[in-house]
């Protein structure tokens, strides 16, 4: 899990550093094209076995609101300081929180709603609407969290009958096929050092999908989930040292309001599981 924040810190690092000589949706193209490329060797010593799926059109969907926040939050990024884009990205456990109950009908819970309610909190105390303008950054990575929470939801839908692997491998095909209309809309030339780049932004966002979906594998997602809290730390030192920019006092308290509203949420439900455990085990 400290892998993947690395990885994922240091790749929308890249992605803000080349945004300054190509457009965002091209970037998220050649993410999309050199993530794919990664992780073909693992298609490979399956013998493509793992793409056997009776749900194509669930992961078709999930690819075409995955790519849709992709775009948004890479455009964030050119525009936005990291460490705002990286706080605010903390609320997709509280979008996927409110989508859980409307959307797969699990039960309402007070501590839910009060931890939701909590990290929209947070959100004001980073956005502050009414004190000072909200950009367009930071409404295009909220919408992103928001879309964010949808392909969550979906994931959890398509690991009832498929592998992890599965879902991953569809996700980068289906971006990449998905991406390659609004890059050729913005398509600029580029040079072999900015190509470069791309490889990299592409590897370092393998790294971080494929270490991450490892550490679930291994333990309990609230075990995780403090971890995940160092991708504010580590895009908060790559912001000030190679683009001087310094987060505000409000995005460090907003974006704590909201990861402890997500940690609460998944701690009860932790707790809640276990409880329920508990109560079938004397039966088995």
């Amino acid at each position: 899990m400290c892998l993947s924040t690395v990885a994922f810190a240091i790749m929308h690092a890249l992605v803000r550093f080349v945004s300054d000589v190509l457009p965002p949706f091209q970037i998220a193209f050649f993410r999309n094209v050199f993530g794919l490329a990664f992780l073909l060797p693992l298609l490979m010593r399956s013998r493509f076995a793992v793409l056997k799926t009776q749900r194509i059109g669930l992961h078709a969907l999930r690819g075409v609101i995955n790519i849709g926040a992709m775009l948004m939050f890479f455009t964030a990024l050119s525009i936005s300081p990291i460490a705002k884009v990286t706080a605010l990205s903390f609320s997709a456990p509280i979008f996927l929180a409110i989508l859980s109950v409307l959307v797969l009908g699990e039960r309402f819970r007070i501590y839910r709603w009060l931890a939701i309610f909590f990290g929209f909190v947070g959100m004001v105390i980073i956005l502050r609407p009414g004190l000072v303008a909200i950009d367009t950054g930071a409404l295009l990575v909220t919408g992103a969290a928001a879309l964010w929470a949808v392909a969550m939801v979906l994931i959890k839908i398509l690991s009832r009958t498929d592998s992890s692997l599965t879902i991953v491998a569809y996700m980068g095909i289906f971006l990449g096929v998905f991406s390659i209309i609004p890059a050729l809309w913005v398509w600029q030339p580029f040079g072999p050092q900015t190509l470069g780049w791309m490889v990299l932004i592409g590897l370092f966002g393998s790294i971080a999908q494929m270490s991450l979906s490892q550490s679930l594998k291994e333990t309990d997602p609230t075990a995780l989930m403090p971890f995940d809290f160092l991708k504010l730390i580590w895009t908060a030192i790559i912001g000030a040292w190679f683009f001087a920019e310094i987060p505000d006092i409000y995005t460090l308290i907003g974006a704590a309001v909201i990861f402890l509203s997500g940690l609460f949420i998944a701690y009860r439900e932790r707790q809640t599981k276990r409880s329920l455990h508990a109560d079938i085990e004397p039966l088995a």
